[in-house]
């Protein structure tokens, strides 16, 4: 029996989202969400300072928005996996997710407040199954050029524009910095780290996914994940969204590399 639920792993900006919208417009695969991004303290996505949290560089800070308390989050856990178990499934049963490694934390310590009745083990790979309520096909995707993954990070933690085009007004006010660059370099290694590392201690082997095989074919590779599922691969659709690199982002990536190997920033 094929699976019926699949979950996108990644780090920010390494083409997941290019993924997983094209995923949902097939309307049988899933409506996939980043559903574990959420912090309980404030019931939002991390903010663009909690990115840089124990940065006191106030060039870097003065570009990024000032934090918003929000509201705590208070559900229980098992209205929590319950709402997550149905809203990310499309009416023929197939269930759809994202987790980024940063997130595993969060989803962790959520799923630590499901009954042990309703728990399979303590570790990721059985929060995973606990939340999903099987063992869903993983899918990794990753961005080899990590120098560019951070442009686009930085340039769209001051912009707060993850998708589709930059604005132009708040684009205009984004503004290079090599430290924080430098920052953000290092913690998506950290987290492709972390990923990798995790494969390799629980022995999971997901569908692999580097940026520019997923770029360049797209449709092949959502026909791929339809077929893991069970699903007839010819309702993978034309790509549904438009890269958002541009020559600003590449003229920054340039000026990043010879920053770094001018002053040894991490690459």
């Amino acid at each position: 029996m094929a699976p019926s639920a699949y979950l996108v792993l990644a780090s920010q900006r390494s083409g997941s989202t290019l993924l997983v919208e094209s995923l949902r417009a097939t309307g049988v695969a899933g409506e996939p969400q980043e559903f574990f991004q959420y912090l309980p303290t404030t019931s939002q996505s991390p903010q663009p300072r909690q990115w840089f949290a124990g940065v006191g560089d106030e060039s870097i800070l003065r570009l990024l928005d000032p934090l918003d308390e929000g509201k705590p989050d208070i559900a229980p856990a098992g209205i929590w996996r319950d709402y997550i178990r149905t809203v990310g499934r499309t009416p023929n049963g197939v269930w759809g997710g994202k987790l980024m490694w940063n997130q595993t934390p969060l989803l962790l310590d959520r799923v630590s407040g499901l009954p042990e009745s309703e728990r399979s083990g303590t570790g990721l790979l059985a929060a995973i199954r606990d939340v999903v309520g099987s063992d869903p096909v993983l899918i990794h995707v990753y961005r080899p050029d990590v120098i560019s993954q951070a442009v686009s990070f930085w340039r769209a933690v001051q912009t707060r524009v993850w998708r589709g085009r930059p604005d132009p007004v708040r684009d205009a006010r984004a503004e290079y910095h090599a430290g924080a660059i430098a920052h953000v370099v290092t913690m998506l290694r950290a987290q492709d780290e972390g990923w990798r590392n995790w494969f390799a201690e629980e022995g999971v082997t997901p569908i692999d996914v580097p940026y520019p095989v997923l770029w360049r074919n797209l449709t092949q590779v959502v026909g791929d994940v339809l077929e893991a599922l069970g699903l007839d691969r010819r309702l993978a659709p034309a790509p549904v969204l438009e890269r958002q690199a541009d020559q600003r982002s590449d003229e920054w990536v340039e000026r990043y590399k010879a920053d770094a190997a001018r002053e040894g920033l991490p690459v």
